[in-house]
């Protein structure tokens, strides 16, 4: 059977696309996932369906992922990256904290020959994609969108979250109630797609909306194995299902598997650094250096502390609170992100194992705007083979130097009467990793981390940057009948969780597929 669309990936961006593009009831849409679906709401697992217990969503025994293993940095063993394999992709499994970028990102992006991407471009799709229930609908809020938003009040916050918010007042950061607003800068309540507990995933919202029209098929535990081509022009997928291979054509062919997955699949497919091809023996289609490069996160260190208070009641929420502000000296507002979070927390890494019998809790500090980045390449023209990540966290020495100021002043913050009185001592780093400079990085370089915001490996860019994979339309270079549409596209990952404008993409790019001029 030949579709209208086939789209590959039925995660934050995938089922946005799939949802919108079948409004119109003359277009057929194929949805394919890697991994399983979970139609009904009572037939969800608990933890995809409750959103509050984030670390066994990412890494407990039935995490719902497709089992990654990264590079941080040399000298390292690899550390595992969650990224959800099932329908509603890693908002299916993430932290809901629905977290714009700030305008100057969007700006940014515009500048840099993307026009249709500029702040006040999207404003409107942002809007389209929440229902946010604090604030309503208003010029920079929506009021009837499928994902809803919801912040904490000051009097419903945890001990911890509470000090941190008033010791970042005492320290003279100002408050930001909205941290959704285009002003936004400061300590303030986390926007969450988190209500009662559940994880308001696109699975959830989006693919539920479209989920009984006729002219969508959704399919899962489908493996894509690669693109196929008439000439320059994507007409199908070869893919495997149930152990068998099959081949489906369509008139457009979007890749949404995710700043991981679309390069990869790229790659597998011919379009792709022409030598690294060559070393698998992969047909080259399109020469496109930059597919697997530019691949941008927010480099995380996790602080480690134990507590005076009785631990946390089940279900309580492993974030509530943050704080973005911009590092001194720097020309990049908001370029840090700071928060307390529970042990509960995708947040806390692997390597910290909680004693029994003892009460702890966290703090993370995320670079925002770091000036490496890293890359993803193959290890084997295998689809079933993961391929090699390679983060290159902080090896510019100016974001050690800004990582190493944020993990100072959180400490401060900690040693304030706000704080004091809540933690019984800290556990990492120890003095002696705050001794020197040297020492600081040295720990810095040991602990660093993800803040699960991969992006920019299939870059958006015109045709003269030889780095970008896709236009502003988000259309392949070179290639008829093949977007990618997720957060690959990203020239540089915005200064927010990334689910907000993974999503807002897929709004925006549903209008120009739905005929809006391009």
């Amino acid at each position: 059977m030949k579709y209208d669309t086939i789209i590959v990936g039925a995660g934050s961006a995938g089922s946005v696309l799939a949802s919108r593009l079948t409004e119109d009831s003359n277009r057929s849409v194929l949805l394919l996932e890697a991994g399983p679906d979970y139609p009904d709401f009572e037939d969800l697992p608990d933890h995809v369906k409750y959103g509050n217990d984030v670390w066994n969503a990412a890494y407990g025994p039935n995490a719902s992922i497709w089992g990654y293993e990264a590079t941080a940095t040399p000298d390292r063993p690899p550390f595992p990256l969650p990224r959800g394999k099932l329908t509603g992709g890693s908002s299916s499994v993430n932290g809901q904290v629905f977290f714009r970028g700030i305008p100057d990102d969007y700006d940014e992006w515009a500048a840099q020959g993307n026009d249709e991407w500029s702040f006040l471009n999207v404003l409107q799709n942002f809007r389209k994609s929440e229902n946010d229930l604090t604030f309503g609908a208003d010029d920079f809020h929506g009021g009837d969108g499928p994902i809803p938003v919801r912040r904490y009040a000051k009097e419903d916050l945890m001990e911890v979250p509470t000090g941190f918010w008033d010791a970042c007042l005492a320290a003279g950061f100002p408050e930001a109630l909205d941290q959704n607003h285009p002003e936004a800068t400061g300590v303030g309540p986390r926007p969450l797609n988190n209500v009662d507990g559940i994880r308001m995933s696109t699975s959830l919202t989006y693919l539920s909306m479209a989920r009984h029209r006729l002219n969508l098929t959704v399919r899962a535990d489908v493996l894509a194995h690669r693109i196929l081509f008439e000439e320059n022009r994507a007409v199908g997928i070869e893919a495997e299902s149930g152990g068998e291979v099959f081949q489906v054509f369509g008139d457009e062919v979007i890749l949404s598997g995710g700043a991981i997955n679309s390069p990869q699949l790229l790659m597998l497919s011919g379009i792709g650094p022409k030598q690294h091809l060559e070393q698998f023996g992969i047909a080259l289609v399109k020469d496109v250096p930059g597919v697997g490069q530019n691949l941008r996160d927010h480099p995380a260190c996790f602080m480690l502390f134990e507590t005076n208070l009785d631990g946390p009641p089940e279900g309580a929420p492993a974030i509530q609170v943050g704080m973005r502000y911009t590092t001194p000296g720097s020309p990049h507002k908001n370029d840090m992100q700071m928060s307390p979070i529970l042990m509960t927390s995708e947040h806390r890494p692997t390597t910290i194992d909680i004693p029994e019998g003892e009460t702890y809790t966290g703090f993370s500090v995320a670079l925002q705007k770091a000036r490496t980045a890293g890359q993803i390449t193959l290890v084997s023209s295998d689809p079933r083979q993961h391929p090699n990540l390679n983060y290159r966290y902080l090896t510019d020495p100016w974001d050690r130097e800004r990582m190493r100021g944020a993990i100072r002043l959180c400490i401060q913050l900690t040693e304030g009467p706000e704080l004091s009185d809540l933690l019984s001592g800290r556990v990492t780093p120890t003095d002696a990793d705050l001794a020197s400079d040297d020492a600081l990085d040295a720990w810095m370089l040991e602990n660093v981390g993800t803040q699960h915001h991969s992006s920019g490996t299939c870059k958006m860019g015109p045709v003269s940057d030889p780095a970008a994979v896709v236009d502003q339309y988000l259309r392949v270079h070179g290639i008829d009948g093949l977007r990618v549409i997720d957060a690959s596209v990203m020239p540089d990952v915005v200064r927010a969780n990334t689910n907000a404008t993974t999503i807002m993409i897929a709004e925006k790019a549903a209008e120009w597929l739905s005929g809006k001029p391009e």
